[in-house]
């Protein structure tokens, strides 16, 4: 049979996390089996039951209502603590032409292994890598990725330095195509209203590469209170602009309260932590000037395009793919990573008269059916004809 594309239509089953899970991987992989389906392919996705242990995950790991539509080829039969399962899984995937296993965290690979052992030799095989090796890492994290991705047919990654890290793991092929947008189906904030609001937002899961703590610093070097006493002398154009933080503190909320307090921002910082819920996504966006992603290091980030969607320029260091969806100087700014005068600077020239409207004028939402269609074609188009190695 063909597909709407023109192509033969494959059998192709996506292994990963979907609802009731949460989070970008999740919303990735509901997003990919839905678009798959629609070029004409047979899909189903296998998930979870049980995807990690609690120690391995702090956060919330599911949520009651989904967050957009699920796939209704679900089945979640996949559980952490039934390595008999992992088996039983690869061996009813023998007939797909195509399996995708969507690689969020090394804790995941000896499923995988389970899986491919249950496989057909033939059985084309792609690691679709939303992070080849963890931002924070462990010990096993290189052992456990050279072992997966050297049992598999090839590699997707969404960017050329995680390419680069996966060539160092495996002879295998490795192809890069660019993540589009997964976003969750929420209410649309209503229309900006024009108004500053001397407000910046940080979202998502606090982690230390997430580099809250530098934006900390830097949103301090502006004229604070020093631990509630005499405010010094103002300095700079950040005087009384305020910082919501929205999203689970993975390493608990003691530190950051401590540094708040420390820095004199106790006034000016509010600290929604946990997960925030679709619903609640619009309001966030429609309080915050600009969203500030600070990061030391990165992959793929859905959050810049997130605040596209709301109309609200970015402010970004240049790691992963930012430098590249922020458009420094037009619809947001862009500064060295790890660098508190940088990013300093970077929020004083973002609140510069008139900058705030200017850059807010100049946020467009990005058209993303060329992006998926051009990922569907990489991913099902690089495996064809891949018969697996020894």
């Amino acid at each position: 049979m063909a597909s709407e594309t023109g192509r033969a239509s494959l059998r192709i089953a996506v292994v990963g996390p979907a609802f009731p899970f949460k989070g970008g991987g999740a919303h990735h992989t509901t997003e990919l089996a839905h678009r798959l389906s629609a070029a004409g392919h047979e899909v189903v996705i296998e998930s979870w039951r049980a995807q990690y242990p609690g120690f391995l995950y702090p956060g919330q790991q599911t949520i009651s209502e989904p967050e957009g539509d699920p796939f209704p080829g679900t089945r979640r039969r996949l559980d952490w603590r039934r390595p008999d399962g992992w088996w039983r899984t690869g061996r009813s995937l023998r007939d797909r032409d195509l399996v995708v296993l969507a690689v969020l965290s090394p804790v995941q690979v000896p499923s995988y292994l389970g899986i491919l052992s249950g496989l057909r030799r033939n059985t084309p095989v792609v690691a679709l890598c939303h992070n080849v090796l963890p931002h924070e890492r462990k010990p096993y994290d290189v052992p456990l990725m050279k072992r997966l991705l050297r049992r598999v047919d090839g590699v997707l990654v969404h960017s050329e330095a995680q390419a680069d890290l996966a060539r160092g793991l495996t002879k295998r092929p490795v192809r890069v195509a660019e993540m589009p947008a997964h976003l969750p189906a929420a209410a649309k904030a209503a229309p900006p209203d024009g108004k500053v609001r001397r407000r910046l937002l940080f979202f998502g899961i606090v982690r230390p590469y997430k580099g809250l703590d530098v934006l900390l610093r830097a949103l301090a070097a502006g004229p604070v209170s020093c631990g509630g006493t005499t405010p010094r002398t103002p300095r700079s154009g950040l005087d009384g602009v305020a910082l919501t933080v929205a999203g689970e503190f993975w390493g608990g909320l003691d530190e950051t309260r401590a540094l708040i307090a420390e820095l004199g921002l106790t006034d000016r910082v509010e600290l929604r932590p946990g997960y925030v819920p679709a619903a609640d996504v619009p309001g966030l966006f429609a309080a915050a000037d600009a969203l500030v992603l600070p990061y030391r290091t990165a992959t793929a980030s859905q959050n810049v395009w997130m605040a596209h969607e709301y109309g609200l320029p970015v402010i970004a260091t240049d790691v992963g793919g930012f430098g590249e969806q922020v458009r420094d100087g037009e619809d947001g700014i862009v500064c060295a990573p790890d660098d508190v005068p940088a990013l300093t600077r970077a929020l004083e020239r973002f609140y510069a008269p008139g900058e705030p409207e200017r850059l807010r004028s100049g946020v467009r939402p990005v058209d993303h059916g060329p992006v998926w269609a051009a990922y569907l074609d990489v991913l099902t188009g690089a495996i064809r004809g891949a018969v697996r190695g020894p």
